[in-house]
């Protein structure tokens, strides 16, 4: 058996969310591997560790190879080895593939599973200051396509990738609640051949992410009148609201028909029917129970830390008007298919800079 040297370059096999090629840098005696991804839009160090035997024999003529122990089980005492996939270097072609490999590659993390994918934050934010809940006003599509000459409806379809990229990052970076204005109740009075476009958009938009969303512990909730959407897009919220349930890594929080006067309304409405019946007193009407009456009673932080709105405009538009009492405000003149991930961070430093008060000094 050739003794190993100080420092040896090989391939592993890894989940298909991460980049092929990973260097691995492991002495001599080691058992536990920290790995260095290389191939995505920045280098990400994984926060990860492995568990490989090293007691078998393995070639060193090149500088990239499969590793795979001799046997299932390591010679070190208290050391767990695992056999690699017989082609490391594959990807699997269809669903089924897919699916074998996820079961497959599961065991070479300690407790069967891989850790969440997190990505290094931003220089200057930091992760115990992220607010719990971002809200965003998503203005700007249509200016967009215009001073660009596009035909109608292309600022929409533009916006929905600053929809991904934002859902992708408020998971990676640790926010817990994204709530995003994607049509206001008084924006029905738009040309029906607009609001149709955006109604089969949204239908379009959720059918083709629940897989992913589900897959990534996203949750899924709808806010607004939903008495006026058409009823395929009906049953496309229910399915993903009932889909995505349990999941808890972000959760999502779509305001489509919505109206912030409205929600008061239906909140107060809600608690009159309550003191008629005599379920409740008058004396008992506070904040915290006309909180549990608004539609953001779906989640745990319903008032959102930080407003986001893009486009230029410096006003709320109808949007959370109870829950915003104290919320911090970031109006940004990026239209927002041009939101990205440096608009969202210089947002986010600008929230972790600033000393919230509450009223108080």
């Amino acid at each position: 058996m050739r003794k190993f040297p100080e420092k040896l370059q090989i391939v592993i096999i890894l989940p298909l969310n991460w980049p092929l090629r990973t260097s691995v840098q492991v002495s001599s005696n080691a058992a536990r591997l920290n790995v260095q991804t290389h191939g995505g839009d920045d280098d990400v160090t994984v926060r990860s560790i492995m568990f490989l035997s090293l007691s078998s024999p393995i070639s060193i003529e090149n500088a990239l190879i499969p590793f795979k122990p001799r046997s299932s089980r390591s010679q070190t005492p208290g050391i767990r080895s695992h056999p690699l996939p017989s082609n490391p270097l594959s990807l699997p072609r269809s669903a089924a593939a897919a699916a074998a490999f996820k079961e497959e590659t599961r065991q070479f993390a300690p407790g069967g599973d891989f850790p969440p994918d997190e990505e290094s934050l931003p220089a200057g934010l930091r992760r115990d200051l992220m607010p719990r809940h971002v809200a965003v006003i998503m203005d700007g599509n249509v200016r967009w396509e215009k001073r660009r000459g596009l035909p109608a409806g292309s600022g929409h379809q533009a916006g929905v990738r600053s929809v991904r990229e934002l859902i992708k990052l408020s998971s990676k970076w640790g926010i817990g609640v994204l709530t995003v204005f994607a049509f206001s109740y008084d924006n029905w009075n738009r040309s029906k051949m607009e609001v149709g476009f955006l109604m089969t958009l949204f239908e379009k938009m959720i059918t083709a992410e629940i897989d992913n969303l589900a897959r990534d512990g996203v949750r899924i909730s709808i806010i607004g009148d939903s008495s006026k959407l058409p009823k395929s897009l009906q049953k496309v919220i229910s399915d993903a609201e009932e889909r995505t349930k349990d999941n808890s890594r972000l959760h999502l929080i779509v305001a489509v028909s919505y109206s912030g006067k409205y929600d008061v309304v239906q909140a107060c409405k809600s608690i009159c029917h309550k003191v008629k019946d005599g379920l409740v007193q008058v004396d008992d009407i506070n904040e915290s129970l006309v909180e549990q009456e608004l539609e953001t009673n779906c989640t745990e932080f319903p008032y959102p830390d930080l407003l986001i709105r893009t486009g230029g405009d410096i006003r709320v538009s109808n949007f959370l008007l109870w829950q915003l009492a104290y919320t911090e405000l970031f109006f940004v003149s990026a239209l927002w298919p041009d939101f990205g991930k440096a608009e969202f961070a210089e947002a986010l430093t600008s929230f972790q800079r600033r000393q919230r008060r509450y009223g108080g000094r």
